[in-house]
């Protein structure tokens, strides 16, 4: 990258600013960002009144954030309204932005954000990363980014984090993978390894989701079970707005969950994991069908042609998740389970036995079902959208830079 190092760590979003006076204005810039974000345009008069402060107070700090880039002026608000018209803010179409990448076992992808939550760029590139080694998957990776970063730096955007989503276990240090079974991947430092000049931050693809889910979804509730797969299955626990990290980092690792515990071996050492029964690979053996690019394409295809093989393979499928995930639901209580990735494109097909073997199996009422809207897209939206929500969060550590 060869764009300036401007400080914004993804995993510091949501963090508590200390209570000085230098806090309570770092605090406040949050404020007038996440309202203006949320409810813009809005006039420094408006925002006053939402946040509470006075318009003189508020008239600082957006200056403040006008200087830095992080807002802009449209010009006088529309006519109608009693009084002088003020100037109408919107956040910047230009200025910092997220970049998100996600590593797959068949495939890589980034993307660039905007502080208004658009995807100014991306890039993907199809390749086989399974049994690779990390250096060259991720050499590839930066060269993508690379791309990603120079598309939208001609359009006035400049990259204040990078986040990365990948299917495997990550660390607390948010950099290093400890292991990524269907990557073969173990202790893997991709800060070492990316050598970015921007701030990084390393995630479990289906919690990136999950956060795609709660900030880009369709009225998602602030406690939910999010499930998606590829090759594998993964799980993401939010409540009350917040992921569920567990004790290392590692929790919802639901593909490694045994529903029938002398079935077939399973990379992470274990037998009859979900993820033999349920997982991308495992449903088209199940079918008698080969792996191909697109997978779930020809999964759901086959199945709205009425190919009964596939839909078999596609109800077992359904009844391996609803036994693995009732015992999550039984100790968690989730509010809704939401489905992701490829098996949002599958939900038709999967959902009747899934939605049988909870309700059977449930101790309590029957925990709903949803199917995302994001599908596939989801870990990498999340990984982007992370890094928009760290400058949102503290606009004040790009200001100091800009």
């Amino acid at each position: 990258m060869t764009a300036p190092l401007h400080e914004v760590n993804p995993a510091g979003a949501g963090r508590t600013l200390p209570d000085t006076q230098q806090g309570m204005r770092r605090r406040n810039l949050a404020r007038v960002m996440h309202t203006v974000s949320a409810e813009g345009p809005l006039s420094r008069a408006a925002v006053a009144s939402r946040i509470g402060l006075t318009r003189a107070a508020v008239s600082t700090l957006v200056d403040e954030l006008i200087r830095s880039g992080l807002l802009e002026e449209l010009g006088p608000e529309r006519p109608g309204r009693v009084g002088r018209p003020g100037s109408a803010l919107a956040v910047s179409a230009h200025g910092p932005a997220g970049i998100g990448a996600e590593v797959g076992v068949d495939h890589l992808a980034v993307c660039a954000v905007d502080l208004r939550g658009e995807v100014r760029a991306r890039a993907v590139r199809h390749a086989a990363n399974r049994g690779r080694a990390a250096e060259p998957v991720l050499a590839e990776l930066r060269e993508l980014v690379d791309q990603v970063v120079a598309e939208a730096g001609r359009e006035g955007l400049w990259p204040a984090g990078l986040a990365v989503a990948v299917p495997g276990l990550v660390a607390r240090d948010a950099r290093t993978v400890v292991r990524a079974p269907n990557l073969d991947w173990r202790d893997a430092d991709l800060g070492d390894l990316l050598a970015t000049d921007v701030p990084l931050t390393v995630g479990n693809e289906a919690n990136f989701g999950a956060l795609a889910e709660l900030w880009l979804g369709d009225d998602t509730p602030p406690d939910f079970l999010h499930v998606s797969a590829e090759i594998g299955i993964g799980a993401a626990v939010v409540v009350d707005g917040s992921l569920l990290h567990g004790t290392r980092g590692f929790a919802g690792e639901l593909g490694h969950v045994p529903v029938q515990p002398e079935g077939p071996a399973c990379p992470c050492g274990g037998r009859g994991c979900l993820e033999q029964y349920a997982g991308e690979e495992a449903v088209l053996r199940a079918a008698g069908l080969e792996p191909g690019e697109d997978r779930v394409g020809l999964l759901a295809e086959r199945a709205a042609a009425g190919d009964e093989d596939v839909r078999r393979a596609l109800r077992e499928a359904g009844t391996a998740l609803g036994i693995a995930l009732t015992g999550a639901v039984n100790l968690l209580d989730p509010r809704t389970v939401v489905l992701g990735g490829a098996l949002a494109a599958l939900a038709p097909w999967l959902l009747p036995s899934l939605e049988s073997e909870l309700d059977r199996r449930t101790a309590g009422p029957a925990c709903p079902v949803s199917v995302s809207r994001l599908g596939p897209e989801g870990p990498l939206l999340g990984a982007a959208h992370a890094v928009v929500r760290a400058v949102l969060d503290d606009p004040a550590s790009v200001a100091e830079r800009a």
